[in-house]
This record gives C-alpha cells, structure tokens and sequence, in this order.
C-alpha cells in the first residue's frame, strides 16, 4: 500500500459522506469524520473556527440551505507530507462546488440558477481522522455570477476554470516520490526567485526570472476580481506587474501546509503576504493601510517548468482590513431589509 493510501481514502470517505449531507444531518456527518480537537479555516467573513458544531453552524448549515443539491466537481487530488514542518500529512481536494443559488447568502440575494463555487480544500489526517481543514472558496466569483460584482473592471478574465490540460489531476494512487520531489524543489525555486525581489525593494520582475521556472505558455487561473492570464506577457501584465507595482511593503509570512504529488504541488497560508496598497490594485485607490492575504496556490509541472496555477485569494478579507465589507456594502444597497 503506498505511503498516502490511508489519508486518502479517509478524505475520500469524508468527502462522500458529505455529498450527501443536509443541513440537518452535516454536523453527524462531520463528527464521524474529523477530531475532537478539530480546527478549520476559512475565508472572511467565516475566519478560524475550533469546534466541529460551529463549523457545521456558521460554515456549511448556511452553503447547503442556500445552494441546494450541491455537488463537489472536481479536478485535482493529492497528498503529501508537509514540507514546511517536515512532517504530516496533508490532502488536497481542488475543484468546483456547483449547486442551486435558492436562498439568500451573505445578504446575497439567490438566483435561482446554477452557480459555481471555487474551492481548495487542504485536510490535515492524523489517527484516521482530520484535525485540521483549510477550505477556500472565490466567493467574488459567487457575486459575480449573482450580477452584484463589487468591484472595478478586471484586468484579466475570470470564468468557470477547467482543470488540468491533461486531465490527470485525481491522484488516487500514489504517485512515485521522486516526482513530487521534483515538483516541491522547482515551486521552492520560484517562491525564492520572488521572495528575492520582494527584499530587494524592486516594484517590477524582468520576464527572465519567470522564464527560469514557467512555461512559457503558463496559464494563471486567479481569483475573481483578478480573473487568468494565457502566457507570461500577458500575465505579467494582467496581474503580477499591477500586484508587484502597486503594492508596497511586500512580505512572506510563510505557509500552514506546503506539499506535492506526482506533477502537482500545492499551499496555503494564514497569512501568505503582507501588503499595503499604494493606488491601482483591483482598480482601487491606495489606502496606504497594510493588509494581510490568505492565498492558496496549485501548480501543475511539465517537465522542469510550471505550466498551470489555480490560485484563490481571500480578497473580501483583504479589502475588510482596509474599511470596505463587500458583503455589508452590497447587502445594503442591492437587498436592503426595512
């Protein structure tokens, strides 16, 4: 059996369970599957939650009454141990949720009509049970569908991402480790080439220290609000030439959990980055006020570059720090309650 089989098919059984979970039955659900001393982590406004009965209370009650007969689609799932500890191990589940938009979330008002959720989901396995979950959705991309987008025009285009080319990103038996060791050394390298310019001060990137670890055909699958870019021109500059030159302040917090399998390599953090926006990013002014960023990045390697990289980031969170609560603002003027 190889090295990841057990947490794997604990995350598989979990992810099951799930599918068919109600709001009535999700917290037995859950309770079956993840630790007593469970902790989960989420976007803005759900934050870090430490008790499986409010995770199901505040977290999954509300998805599953508001997007009925939702389905988990997805398109990537690996396992790894955790490279930022060195041990642990950790499952990755990516994809999309998709369901019915029936009832009112987040003071979002339902559609009525199909809707697709991105997620990331990371679950930490340990004693045949998961203690830790970190579970990202793009929920400006629910917005966005519902015709209430809060923010300027994108610079790149978002809509409902495919994953991987090749389609061969359900990884159900383990990969040989040495490919993943490829993966996680070339993802390292890349991390350092930006980490490098973000302590040298630089604003801008010259399109060689791309070269040295992307494609040159990459795709950028970014949150709403960012939207992808095809190639590293046009990702240059549809997102990081307007990230890099108007944000300020740029600093690594590290990473929670960092692994890879076969041709994937994956990670979050709580917080990533650290920046303070000087004016452009997102098409909005610059506050001058430093935020933190919850981003999750998964890769795909093609021989020794990276070709793909879905990245969701908690933008809602970002712009909270700042002053500006979407949900609040857009509840108010699109679906006031008198």
């Amino acid at each position: 059996m190889g090295k990841y089989q057990e947490s794997k098919k604990k995350v598989r059984e979990y992810i099951s369970a799930m599918g068919g979970a109600t709001a009535e039955t999700v917290l037995d659900v859950m309770k079956d599957h993840v630790s007593d001393n469970y902790n989960w982590k989420g976007v803005y406004p759900f934050r870090e939650i430490t008790k499986v009965e409010e995770v199901a209370e505040k977290f999954w009650k509300p998805v599953l009454t508001s997007f009925t007969r939702l389905q988990r689609r997805e398109d990537i799932f690996i396992a790894g141990t955790n490279d930022v500890t060195g041990e642990g191990q950790w499952v990755m589940s990516m994809g999309h949720f998709m369901g019915l938009f029936d009832r009112e979330f987040l003071g979002i008002r339902p559609t009525g009509k199909m809707t697709n959720i991105r997620y990331a989901e990371f679950n930490k396995v340990e004693d045949g049970k998961i203690t830790e979950t970190g579970l990202f959705l793009d929920l400006l991309g629910v917005m966005d569908q519902a015709g209430v987008y809060p923010l300027p025009q994108s610079t790149g285009q978002y809509f409902v991402y495919p994953g991987p080319r090749n389609h061969n990103g359900i990884l159900l038996e383990d990969a040989p480790e040495h490919e993943g060791v490829d993966t996680v050394a070339l993802v390292n390298k890349m991390v350092a080439d930006l980490t490098a310019l973000n302590e040298s001060g630089a604003m801008g990137c010259p399109p060689e220290v791309l070269e040295k670890t992307w494609s040159k055909d990459m795709i950028w699958y970014g949150p709403c609000g960012i939207g992808a870019s095809y190639t590293i021109p046009r990702y240059q500059m549809q997102h990081q030439l307007p990230f890099r030159n108007n944000l300020d302040g740029k600093k690594f917090n590290g990473h929670v959990a960092r692994f890879a399998e076969g041709n994937f390599a994956c990670f979050f953090g709580w917080p990533n980055l650290t920046n303070t926006p000087i004016g452009g990013f997102l098409g909005m002014p610059g506050g001058g006020i430093a935020a933190d960023m919850q981003v999750v990045d998964v890769y795909f390697r093609e021989g020794d570059k990276l070709s793909e990289n879905w990245v969701l980031i908690d933008i809602p969170f970002w712009l909270k720090q700042q002053g500006l609560d979407i949900f609040e603002r857009t509840e108010q003027i699109m679906n006031p309650k008198f």
